[in-house]
């Protein structure tokens, strides 16, 4: 065994020894649950499709299981962790790696786009690899998509639930206004479902790995994003609700009620149906009509 496996965490037993070394307790605040499944991190790195030119920007190193595999596969890791406790946990996890690189911070607060200037401009291609914490899941994801970062995937372990929400299709409960938001952005995939036994200490529900391949262009044409994503909004804003009342309560008021009608029958959509049965491109010529209304009434 070289000294690059002896190092590895992963490992229930590695996982609890680390912690009590560094007399480490987890916090609950912070959705801290280490993932101690070796089979399962080497999944979640092959997934990325790394190599020696590429780099990787994992997101809650914890004491750095993932990081580990990850730095094995690509030629560049940063990892942002928001737990300054870990920081020396780390450097000790992660001693044998030189091209792993450990930056003290919030990546909801962090610049990105500075961080991958300093950091990326070297590899041919980047991706979001990471264990991400539960409750700040879907902030993370839509600021990483939000910002039009240059990015190949996201790999991400979330809970299930959410998991299958970004990848529902229209129809079924779990498709909503996240559905859209995210597979406007890429193409989604669960790779893996992932139970709580794996996990120090164990969540209270099921994980699922998620890949999202970042599209070079939406895969549907929308003349404003921000309208786009309003409409989705508002139709969702009360589920039993149709899309007319729905629009009716966030974008339009009573009087323009007959010119909301006619936007509808010209996009030939039933006022009478509920967001979740409207597909993404149906949504985007909405959102066009829309616009096209409000340039004309000016």
């Amino acid at each position: 065994m070289n000294d690059r496996q002896a190092a590895d965490v992963a490992s229930p037993n590695r996982t609890k020894e680390v912690i009590r070394k560094h007399g480490f307790t987890l916090k609950k605040s912070l959705g801290q649950n280490f993932l101690t499944d070796a089979n399962i991190l080497h999944k979640i790195a092959a997934s990325a499709g790394l190599d020696s030119a590429k780099g990787v920007l994992e997101i809650g190193p914890g004491i750095g299981a993932l990081t580990q595999q990850l730095a094995k596969a690509a030629g560049k890791v940063v990892a942002v962790e928001i737990d300054g406790r870990l920081l020396p946990i780390l450097e000790e996890t992660l001693a044998p790696y030189p091209h792993v690189s450990v930056v003290h911070g919030d990546v909801l607060k962090i610049d990105l786009d500075a961080l991958w200037r300093e950091h990326f401009s070297g590899c041919s291609k980047v991706s979001v690899v990471a264990n991400l914490p539960y409750y700040v899941t879907t902030p993370i994801i839509m600021k990483l998509l939000d910002r039009k970062l240059p990015l190949e995937y996201i790999v991400v372990m979330i809970q299930r639930e959410v998991a299958e929400r970004m990848s529902a299709k229209p129809g079924g409960k779990e498709y909503g206004s996240l559905s859209i938001a995210v597979q406007y952005y890429a193409e989604t995939e669960i790779v893996a479902i992932v139970p709580p036994t794996v996990f120090i200490p164990q969540p209270n529900v099921d994980s699922a790995v998620i890949r999202l391949k970042l599209r070079e262009a939406p895969p549907v044409h929308v003349e404003d994003e921000a309208l786009f994503f309003d409409v989705v909004h508002a139709c969702f804003a009360q589920r039993r609700k149709t899309i007319s009342n729905n629009l009716l309560a966030g974008l339009f008021d009573k009087a323009s009620k007959p010119a909301m009608e006619a936007i509808l029958a010209d996009c030939g959509i039933d006022p009478s149906r509920r967001g979740e049965t409207l597909a993404i491109d149906e949504y985007a010529r909405l959102s066009n009509a829309i616009l096209a209304y409000r340039r004309q009434s000016r």
